[in-house]
Formats: C-alpha cells, sequence, structure tokens
C-alpha cells in the first residue's frame, strides 16, 4: 500500500486542521509539529478538535498509526557545553513525546543534532546519554532519527553514525531516511538499492519508521540541505519514484517536506503549496514539467 502525504500546518484546529489539510492535497497521510518549530511556544491539546480529527481520519482511511509528528528544531543533544541548554532540550523533548502520546502519534522524526564545539565522538556519546534519559519513561510513541545531509557539525549525517546511535540507546529507537539528506550527505539516490542493502545488514529494515521524500537542489556529497520540487532537484523523478514504490518499503510513510513554489519559483511572495500535484505525479507514477504553471493556475 502507498502511504504518502506532505508536511501540513498545525494551527488554531490543531490535528484537525492538519487532517482536511492532507485531504485537499490526496494524501493518506501527513507530518505536522505541534506547534513552531523554532520555538518553544506550544498550546494545549484540543480534545474535542481531536476526536473530529480521527471522525474525520476514519472516514478518509487514514490510519493514525501512520501519521508522524516532528519535533522543533531547537532541540540539541549532542551539545552539553551549556548543562542548562542541553537539559532543557530533553525535557522538551519529554514534552513533545507527551504531547504525541495524547494526540494517539506513534511516530516523532528528531534530527541527532549538531556537536558545535565537540568532536563527533563525543557528540554522539552526548546524543546516547540524552536518549537514554528521554527514554527512561516509556512512551507510545517512537522516536525516528533522521539521516541528515552533514551540513556544519551535525550528527548522523553516516551509516556508521546512525548505526551506532541505535546500538547504543537502551530504548527502542528508529529511524527517517531523507532522500535530499542522502544525496546531500553522499549516498546515490541512483543506487539506492546498494544503500538499502547495507542498512538491512548493519541495522535492519525493520527500523525504518518514516522516509521523506524531496529531491535536491545540491549536487551529490554537497553537504548543503535544500531542497527541491519532486524532479525538479539533482536526484530526478525516477530515482525518487523507486524509492518511494520500493517493495521493501511499502508499508512505511512516504512524506514531502518540497519548497512551496509560486508565480516567481524564487520569489518570497505568493507561495503556495505544491503537494496536490507533486501527490498526483507520484500516484500517475509520470512527471511533469509544467508543476509550476498548474500550480499558478490553480490557485488563481
Amino acid at each position: 500500500m502507498l502511504i504518502l502525504g506532505s508536511h501540513v500546518s498545525f494551527g488554531k484546529d490543531q490535528i484537525l486542521g492538519s487532517t482536511k489539510e492532507a485531504l485537499s492535497y490526496g494524501a493518506n497521510t501527513f507530518m505536522f509539529y505541534t506547534g513552531a518549530p523554532q520555538n518553544t511556544i506550544r498550546k494545549e491539546i484540543n480534545l474535542d478538535l481531536l476526536t473530529e480529527a480521527k471522525q474525520l481520519m476514519k472516514e478518509n482511511n487514514i490510519e493514525i498509526e501512520n501519521i508522524v509528528c516532528h519535533a522543533p528544531y531547537i532541540i540539541n543533544l549532542a551539545n552539553k557545553k551549556d548543562p542548562t541548554k542541553w537539559d532543557f532540550s530533553i525535557n522538551f523533548l519529554k514534552q513533545e513525546l507527551k504531547r504525541c502520546d495524547q494526540l494517539g502519534i506513534k511516530s516523532i522524526v528528531l534530527h541527532p543534532g549538531s556537536a558545535v564545539s565537540y568532536t563527533k565522538e563525543e557528540a554522539l556519546e552526548n546524543i546516547v546519554e540524552a536518549l537514554n534519559l528521554v527514554l527512561e519513561k516509556e512512551y507510545n510513541c517512537k522516536i525516528l532519527l533522521e539521516t541528515m545531509a552533514g551540513k556544519g557539525s551535525e550528527c548522523g549525517s553516516s551509516l556508521e553514525e546512525i548505526e551506532y546511535l541505535l546500538k547504543n540507546v537502551k530504548g527502542s529507537i528508529g529511524v527517517c531516511l531523507d532522500t535530499c539528506h542522502l544525496n546531500d550527505s553522499g549516498i546515490s539516490i541512483a543506487n539506492f538499492d546498494d544503500y538499502l542493502e547495507e542498512f538491512e545488514q548493519r541495522i535492519g529494515l525493520n527500523k525504518i519508521g518514516c522516509i521523506h521524500i524531496n529531491d535536491s537542489k545540491n549536487e551529490l556529497s554537497s553537504h548543503k540541505d535544500r531542497h527541491a520540487n519532486i524532479g525538479y532537484g539533482t536526484i530526478g523523478f525516477e530515482n525518487l519514484l523507486h524509492v518511494i514504490y520500493h517493495q521493501k518499503l511499502e508499508n512505511i510513510p512516504k512524506i514531502l517536506e518540497t519548497p512551496y513554489v509560486g508565480e516567481n519559483w524564487e520569489s518570497k511572495e505568493k507561495k503556495y503549496a505544491p503537494y496536490r500535484f507533486e501527490i498526483e505525479m507520484i500516484k500517475q507514477k509520470e512527471w511533469d514539467q509544467l508543476l509550476i504553471e498548474h500550480i499558478n493556475d490553480y490557485y488563481k
């Protein structure tokens, strides 16, 4: 079964609004933040809206087990130079896990963190220590460590680093693959089967809980992390389609995080979500190079 959706907003209507937005794109799953990813402001979960959302999901064959949350960017478990900030990251992640449990969400994607002034080896130890502290309490929501592009001092940009974290964290955690990040870290999506085979041998495919489907504006091994719309980047539509429809990954949620577009693709004005059109292209297995024009016509 193809489980396909995109990032959606979590505004005043909370997960009910998220569900409605996903349905408008023709999606059967989605990913959201429980608040702005750059700050700590969080509103109490509205249980009435949650009940309405669950009913809407049921009516439209969206399984809540396939919905994914994303932890905010401000969490950095890799750097403990300032113990207060490190403790804050741990406690805020615990809070996000509690909110996911309240919502019934089973997976939360987490950036492992950036080493900053630490060596990679020290930073990985910091992440392990932090996650072990977080997982002293059991949650129904599982943490999925995202594969990173290797920008700056990011951790988790190699299979070796991801493997180390999974083997040393005591609780049950998983992985979220990101096609743009893999490309930018040095993994050719054109040779995705080779990567997947190595992942299966070293970690196990059962650890993959989500896949972010993004093209990349960058060449292989650029370590820049700049997403592109499907088929408009260096990875290409056919290579992404191979990942999306891969037989070994068929029951794993695939989430689009591609850029908003508009009348002027590089303009900051009149930006529109491309997901309705990208999801349709993926379902039809046919790339439409007029994507931008179709979006402009649709939103006029």
